[in-house]
């Protein structure tokens, strides 16, 4: 007993009891943080979306309807996706000024705060492509004779070779590419606004974005040569 008592007593024993008690608290708290991070996720994204939507009341329900159904004055949103909103509003399209044959880009008036709450509420009313990460639309290790291929056959006709745009009928265009950002590239060919076609990924592999992003960086460039292109045209890999 008297060995037992002492052994109790022992100076370490009190922090065996502490580490034991961290040990514990620790796992729990690993049990319990996964929930609550995706708690606060959760609240993050409908804070967005409210403030997307009040946002959207004051400056696109009068064309695209209160709810993003579409008006005689503008079309519905409903499906269109984040990506389609970031490249709109962030070209500045949209709002747009007055109705035409053809928004032209124009100084953006939202923050890109504001942009991402707007996207994030229109994407709440229907799935739709994504806004893109970094990842998807840098032409890092692109291949710039292949984005030419690929360039001349699916968007030459419209653009002009070198990306400078182009006359269309009934007062329509296609716009120069030159200046535009990486992403908003991206988020063109995955979206198709205005008169574009649409490419998504089941049409037109991430890679061959990338590809025809890096082709347009290098014609656009100062230092630019245009660059010899392969055999094969047109392909997707």
């Amino acid at each position: 007993m008297k060995k037992l008592s002492a052994r109790r007593r022992h100076p370490l024993a009190a922090l065996v009891v502490l580490l034991f008690a961290l040990a514990v608290t620790g796992g729990l708290y690993a049990a319990f943080s996964p929930s609550e991070a995706k708690a606060d996720d959760s609240s993050a994204q409908s804070l967005a979306i409210e403030e997307g939507k009040k946002l959207y009341a004051v400056g696109c329900a009068s064309c695209h309807g209160t709810g993003g159904q579409g008006t005689s004055d503008g079309p519905s949103l409903v499906g269109v996706g984040s990506a389609a909103v970031d490249f709109q509003v962030g070209t500045g399209r949209m709002p747009a000024q007055q109705p035409g044959a053809q928004v032209p880009k124009k100084k953006k008036i939202y923050s890109d705060a504001d942009i991402e709450q707007l996207a994030a509420y229109i994407s709440s009313l229907g799935a739709g492509p994504v806004t893109p990460t970094k990842s998807q639309y840098s032409p890092d290790g692109a291949d710039v004779a292949k984005g030419g291929e690929l360039f001349r056959t699916n968007c030459a006709q419209c653009h002009n070779f070198a990306g400078k745009g182009g006359a269309l009928t009934n007062g329509k265009f296609a716009p120069a590419l030159d200046g535009v950002s990486a992403k908003h590239l991206y988020e063109a060919m995955q979206t198709g606004p205005q008169n574009m076609p649409s490419f998504p990924d089941t049409v037109m592999p991430e890679k061959n974005k990338q590809d025809i992003i890096a082709y347009l960086d290098t014609v656009n460039s100062d230092k630019s040569k245009t660059p010899v292109a392969s055999s094969s045209v047109g392909s997707a890999r």
